[in-house]
């Protein structure tokens, strides 16, 4: 099983294994990381589940729609690395994906 590694706000990293077919926010969700808010599930119409991807991930990556880098140009906390983690397919092609929780808007 795939493993996702999820930095917090505060620095701690957490270790989640993560199931194929999910969506890297649920991933995250799922395994009790509460400060990512997620609101509106996945559905592609908030930020709040901005999070900072790894470097060494970035050209596993989908390529990032023009929807989701509109909703990341309203975050004053977006980085070069950013992505909306319920964008991002979750499974064996980001074993050890490694991320950190952007800051709260």
């Amino acid at each position: 099983m795939p493993e996702l590694h999820v930095t917090t706000r505060e620095g701690d990293t957490k270790t989640i294994p993560g199931r194929s077919g999910a969506s890297t926010m649920e991933v995250i969700r799922e395994g009790g990381v509460d400060e990512l808010m997620a609101l509106c599930g996945g559905e592609l119409c908030c930020a709040t589940c901005h999070v900072y991807v790894d470097p060494a991930f970035t050209d596993r990556l989908p390529p990032m729609s023009e929807d989701e880098d509109d909703l990341l140009d309203g975050s004053e906390f977006r980085e070069p690395t950013s992505r909306l983690s319920c964008q991002l397919p979750f499974g064996e092609d980001l074993a050890e994906l490694r991320v950190t929780i952007a800051p709260e808007d």
